[in-house]
């Protein structure tokens, strides 16, 4: 599994810095090469993995700037590694905007050296369709896309496909859907299992048959700098992230069998 990932969703508040830093840890677990890449200015994956983002003196915003290599970046927590961020990469974005060309390739060119260093890359996106998504989906060989189940999710849902096809056609030819993730999901609730419907019809085989519940150790683990996998193991929230890692293992060995 070589494969570079997008964690994607302009819908705030989905579990999408969640599933980017515990679906890398679940895939570290599994003994294979992670590496997490914070590409959001608030930077909580950064600190969710226990980096202090204060600290940080090289990170995803001079990576973007060609201000050092990608490899120079790396930080390594625990058994993955991650390129941190702060508010910082806010400023990268502005810079970007003033470029001539190849402002949506500037994270496709930097990781292009390391690629081929990792088994997996989960790239954590901003909960916006701004320049950084744009450089997260074209540096991507696939968008993993985190929802709730609820009416406003999917009307945010089909923006973020529309912005897809836009990529794939102009600039990642490559880039599709990974898969559709129910975060948060409950199922006493009558709208989630409605909306859930809704999703399975639409996307069929695209929607993970994995669900993550709402868990308190998976929302607590962040405040102590660690994925849920090493905050509490057996949690319902760990447990369902590596199920999910799972399901995406066994998608790719049904792929390269046929």
């Amino acid at each position: 599994m070589k494969r570079v990932i997008a964690v994607a969703n302009q819908k705030g508040g989905v579990g999408k810095t969640t599933t980017a830093v515990n679906l890398a840890a679940s895939f570290a677990a599994t003994h294979r090469r992670v590496l997490l890449i914070d590409m959001d200015p608030q930077g909580n994956a950064t600190t969710g993995s226990g980096v202090d983002k204060r600290a940080i003196a090289l990170g995803s915003c001079e990576v973007l700037l060609g201000e050092c290599t990608a490899a120079e970046a790396v930080v390594t927590v625990g058994t993955m590694a991650i390129i941190p961020t702060n508010q910082d990469l806010t400023a990268a974005e502005v810079r970007m905007l003033g470029m001539e060309s190849g402002r949506d390739r500037c994270l496709r060119d930097a990781l292009e050296p390391i690629r081929t260093h990792y088994d997996l890359i989960v790239i954590d996106c901003p909960p916006a369709l701004n320049m950084l998504t744009v450089n997260a989906l074209v540096a991507a060989d696939s968008v993993l896309i985190p929802m709730q189940c609820e009416y406003y999710a999917l009307e945010g849902l089909s923006a973020l496909v529309a912005t897809i096809e836009q990529i794939r056609s102009a600039a990642n030819g490559d880039l599709e859907i990974e898969g559709i993730l129910r975060t948060m999901f409950d199922p006493r609730n009558n709208l989630a299992t409605e909306v859930s419907a809704q999703l399975m019809m639409h996307f069929g085989e695209k929607v993970f048959r994995t669900v993550v519940p709402r868990n308190i150790r998976l929302a607590e683990a962040p405040s102590f700098g660690k994925p849920a996998l090493e905050h509490d193991k057996d949690s319902r929230g760990a447990l369902a992230y590596l199920a999910l890692a799972g399901e995406m293992l066994r998608r790719e060995d049904e792929i390269m069998r046929q």
